[in-house]
């Protein structure tokens, strides 16, 4: 199965693609898509949508993995990056493609075996989970690649359940 996982944000979105299958879980390629502050956000939307869907139409994912957002203080960040969030879905749905969410408690649980780890943690599972030479920059891409992992374990656990 092909996954790709996805860390969402209007500056900086994060993408992974990881292969699982009988044989364990390996990484794939990885990076991330970014819009430029300054611009309107219709555009950014649009720019963020149509990498998206260059992504998808390069690595041809079965499933696309996004981290649901958690926000306690700033709603106005929460606002915006629900907006991208929203746009990634879309994306995903428009590619004929399911989409599976995970929270930040099960990304880091599935990834470090805490749910509270930290990112310094989650960072250092991930490289070593996938046998990286070093950590993947910027940090929200490291971050895709932990939600990408998190739904080869989740859907690992689902075939066991069945």
């Amino acid at each position: 199965m092909r996954i790709l996982g996805i860390d969402p944000g209007i500056a900086l979105t994060g993408f992974g693609i990881v292969e699982s299958d009988k044989n364990g879980i390996r990484a794939g390629s990885y990076g991330h898509i970014s819009t430029e502050s300054g611009t309107p956000m219709p555009s950014r939307l649009k720019i963020l949508y149509d990498d998206l869907i260059k992504v998808i139409d390069e690595y041809q994912p079965d499933i696309v993995a996004v981290e649901e957002l958690f926000f306690n203080k700033n709603a106005k960040t929460a606002i915006i990056a629900s907006h991208a969030r929203g746009v990634i879905v879309l994306a995903a749905v428009n590619s004929g493609l399911d989409v599976a969410e995970y929270t930040p408690l099960q990304v880091k649980q599935s990834v470090a075996g805490y749910g509270r780890a930290s990112k310094q943690q989650v960072q250092a599972m991930v490289t070593s989970l996938l046998r990286l030479k070093e950590i993947p920059k910027p940090d929200d891409t490291a971050d895709a690649l932990a939600v990408a992992i998190c739904h080869a374990n989740s859907a690992e656990m689902l075939k066991r359940q069945i």
